[in-house]
């Protein structure tokens, strides 16, 4: 067997296949379509996957704010951050973080499940989330996708 038929094909920029794709949120539950959603986004979906390298997709998410959250999340689960200041931690639930800003709740779904490097900076750059059914990508003819048939 000749050894050297087998090589590793390793993604890099240039031959990276970005796609434009189209997520509907309603009805959804966050979680479980933020982590499909991160997957793509990262790429680990496509058979040339390449650990190091921004391969995914580019994604767009429609009607964030009809996305569902189990159980009493809506009251229960708390988004905290920190001012900076001595006793400057301050906390959202998620319905008021929804009803200040429908779209920021999926955002920091799939941020969460993105690395925690520059390439995941990078690659959340090529999410943009909406709350309603209109979005401005419309040039890049977004493919829509089912996220239940992944």
């Amino acid at each position: 067997m000749d050894t050297l038929s087998y090589k590793t094909v390793s993604a890099n920029k240039a031959t990276v296949q970005k796609e434009w794709l189209l997520v509907d949120a309603e009805g959804q539950t966050l979680g479980r379509m933020a982590s499909k959603v991160a997957i793509i986004l990262r790429g680990k979906n496509k058979p040339n996957f390449t650990p190091h390298v921004d391969c995914g997709d580019n994604v767009i998410i429609i009607n964030a704010e009809k996305v569902q959250l189990s159980g009493n999340k809506w009251e229960d689960k708390t988004y905290i951050r920190h001012t900076g200041y001595p006793g400057g931690q301050r906390s959202l639930t998620a319905e008021e973080l929804k009803a200040k800003n429908p779209a920021s709740v999926v955002e920091r779904a799939v941020k969460g499940m993105l690395p925690k490097n520059k390439l995941g900076a990078e690659l959340f750059r090529n999410l943009k989330v909406y709350a309603g059914a209109e979005h401005q990508q419309e040039a890049q003819k977004p493919k829509t996708i089912n996220l239940n048939d992944l």
